[in-house]
């Protein structure tokens, strides 16, 4: 299925619980940086959540999976605005009584900068590794393995075979955080891996410190995607 955006196309895919209700939570799940809705692990946290009795609804953003739009291309605001035009449709779906997001990664920063935006839409977020130093990284001048100055931003990044636009590291220099983890006062449960190589596990730690109601849970030696233990991130999630 897929939705519209100013002339740009979003690939979602709503699931159901066996049981449906006739009004259920729904959980709107966001894949990572590279990443896609069939992954392993955004699939598990979308069934285990159907199976109770939660509805589900998978998006690939911008530059992503089958949605529209070049993977160089992307930014973070893009997402952002994607990100509304999913609330959008999901706040008219007739069997939804409240929304919760939940993110990888990249999706995990973007459902943290969203719970700002959409505090009175949103019942809590659930952040899976969340990538949420990119900006600082962006500002430091490095990302992705790469250094560059961040004063003068080049056109492109390249490393290992992909290419991302300078424009990127322009928009994710722009965004604060922290801010927006002050400005969000509902309930925040984040799970990270301690093996993860991508994102230091102790970002998860910081930023439950910095909410003012979240849990952190660490699964112990697991990866970036729960490559070891992603029945125990699965259960985190469902508990």
């Amino acid at each position: 299925m897929f939705i519209r955006e100013d002339g740009c196309s979003l690939h979602i895919e709503l699931e159901y619980p066996e049981k449906r209700q006739a009004k259920m939570p729904l959980v709107i799940v966001v894949h990572g940086f590279t990443g896609h809705m069939e992954e392993k692990h955004i699939v598990a946290l979308s069934h285990m959540l159907n199976d109770i009795g939660c509805m589900t609804l998978r998006v690939e953003m911008y530059g992503h999976g089958q949605s529209d739009g070049e993977f160089q291309n992307h930014t973070l605001y893009k997402w952002l605005t994607n990100v509304t035009t999913v609330m959008d449709y999901a706040k008219k779906l007739p069997a939804v009584d409240r929304i919760y997001l939940c993110g990888h990664s990249q999706g995990g920063l973007l459902v943290m900068l969203a719970a700002a935006m959409f505090s009175d839409c949103i019942a809590g977020i659930i952040p899976i590794s969340s990538a949420w130093m990119i900006p600082e990284s962006a500002r430091n001048g490095s990302l992705l393995g790469v250094s560059f100055d961040p004063q003068n931003i080049p056109d492109y990044l390249k490393w290992d075979g992909h290419i991302l636009s300078g424009n990127y590291i322009r928009v994710a220099q722009q965004i604060d955080v922290e801010n927006t983890m002050d400005r969000y006062r509902g309930p925040v449960l984040l799970v990270h891996g301690t093996g993860d190589d991508a994102v230091p596990f102790e970002r998860s730690k910081m930023a439950a410190e910095r909410y003012a109601h979240a849990e952190c849970v660490l699964i112990e030696g697991d990866t970036h995607c729960f490559d070891h233990h992603l029945d125990q991130m699965v259960d985190a999630v469902r508990t």
